[in-house]
């Protein structure tokens, strides 16, 4: 099998890391636009199975020309590239696995071309979305009727330093798109779209972790594949206490907009300023970062009232010396596009991971993303 990894940041890195490590794979092409970010990805790689490539990926012809004879592909790209990788890949005849989970409706309009094309497209396939989708897919799946499914996640600093205690773990572009998008939820049965920074609550984890806050965020592809199984579904991210608020006060400031205003006669866009301000002070006191899951769907099992939680709490990767947000959200995606290749998964088209890793997929999938040293604690009450 012929593999092709889209960008080679450090999740896309460690994708071809780890993907040329599985039997199955016989060649991994590790494809990005700036030389150096591929150079260093083929020195961390050190697997004679890989081969670096530069390429411009920033169309759908780009993109198509780089999967062409390829067996599967992971994206790892910007939300902004995420449609014309799903579309040069159907092109292609090539199966996909997209770290993006946003646009899922325009995605799912090119199932029947995917399907044409007998290829398997797997949108939203990270930690979040991605990990947090199939566990609220399956506790659903264990209850007799749902009441109620919330996906909790979130990339927060060991070290956090003050005003914001929040460093910055991927694309400062997906970050400040949780400020600023409305969030899809599950009210009723009945899709809505909430106001940014909505629903705050404080909550706590094991330590060191502690308080946190968390508010309402965009549930992707769970919105549209699960509202017809749970009457009430959303998503939140999780910050330390305060981030949220200080990000709402510059939010209802115009901080974030995007309309540029004229200052000294100068266009300038107000987001982009605020990205420029916010940027140095992202950080924490070190590169190291912990990633927080807790999935909870409450419901009716055997006539009684019943509670489903899983939780992580995962430390940057010293062994492979990745943040943890890099390790989790890399791996589930390597999984399944390695499971695409072993042939486990047969479905083809728009196929979001909520309705692939289910069922009697759920715990060999679980425990393989174990073996990565990815891990679950349980509770049923």
């Amino acid at each position: 099998m012929l593999a092709v990894v889209l960008g080679t940041g450090m999740i896309g890195t460690t994708v071809v890391k780890e993907l040329a490590s599985c039997s199955v794979i016989h060649k991994v092409i590790a494809v990005d636009a700036i030389e150096s970010s591929v150079t260093k990805c083929l020195e961390i790689a050190e697997n004679k199975k890989v081969e670096g490539k530069v390429a411009d990926l920033h169309s759908e012809e780009a993109i198509y020309e780089v999967l062409k004879g390829a067996d599967v592909a992971i994206a790892c790209l910007p939300h902004s590239l995420s449609l014309s990788a799903v579309k040069a890949a159907i092109s292609a005849k090539c199966h996909l696995v997209d770290l993006v989970g946003s646009q899922f409706e325009r995605k799912l309009e090119l199932e029947e071309e995917a399907k044409a094309a007998n290829v398997l497209v797997v949108p939203g396939c990270g930690v979040a979305p991605g990990i947090t989708n199939f566990l609220a897919a399956q506790g659903i799946e264990m209850l007799d009727e749902a009441d109620e499914a919330i996906m909790i996640c979130g990339g927060i600093p060991k070290d956090p330093l003050p005003p914001l205690w929040y460093q910055v773990v991927f694309r400062l572009e997906s970050v400040m798109g949780l400020y600023t998008r409305s969030a899809l939820a599950v009210e009723n049965g009945e899709l809505i779209r909430l106001e940014p920074l909505s629903g705050l609550e404080r909550l706590s984890f094991p330590e060191p972790v502690g308080d946190c806050e968390a508010v309402i965020t965009d549930a992707h592809s769970t919105a549209y594949t699960l509202r017809t199984k749970v009457n009430n579904l959303y998503e939140k991210t999780v910050r330390y206490p305060e981030h949220w608020s200080k990000m709402k006060t510059l939010a209802e400031l115009g901080f974030l907009d995007e309309k540029p205003i004229v200052v000294e006669g100068i266009e300038v866009s107000p987001r982009k300023m605020t990205e420029a301000i916010l940027a140095p002070q992202l950080k924490g006191k070190s590169n190291e970062d912990i990633t927080v899951v807790r999935v909870t769907v409450k419901g009716i099992k055997n006539g009684k009232p019943t509670e489903y939680e899983w939780e992580m709490v995962d430390f940057y990767d010293h062994n492979r010396n990745i943040t943890s947000m890099a390790k989790t959200t890399s791996i589930p995606a390597m999984l399944m596009a390695k499971w695409i290749a072993e042939g486990k998964i047969g479905e083809r088209g728009i196929v979001p991971p909520e309705n692939i890793i289910v069922g009697e997929r759920f715990h060999p999938f679980i425990e393989e993303l174990a073996e990565y040293g990815i891990h679950f604690t349980f509770t049923s009450k």
